[in-house]
């Protein structure tokens, strides 16, 4: 039985592409080597703006009231002052 390849959390995808970009500024990889992360890079870039997107459509769904979306601008400092009257 073939095994199912796990997708990546966003949190691991992020944690790679960190690695890749670390290993490929480090200017020490053969070419093949630079081509492979950099192609590798890529495509958890594609996923992570994939995943993004996801949520943010989550979140625009979440927030949906009486047919219409509210979008709201996220300022953490105008949240604290709110709590804090």
């Amino acid at each position: 039985m073939a095994a199912k390849k796990k997708t990546a959390t966003f949190e691991s995808a992020l944690e790679e592409l960190e690695q890749l970009v670390e290993r490929l500024e480090s200017g020490d990889l053969p070419l093949d080597e630079a081509l492979s992360d950099f192609e590798r890079g890529v495509k958890l870039t594609r996923e992570c703006q994939q995943k993004l997107a996801s949520a943010e459509q989550k979140v625009k769904v979440l927030m949906e009231e009486n047919g219409q979306v509210q979008e709201l601008p996220f300022d953490a400092e105008d949240d604290l002052a709110g709590d804090a009257q």
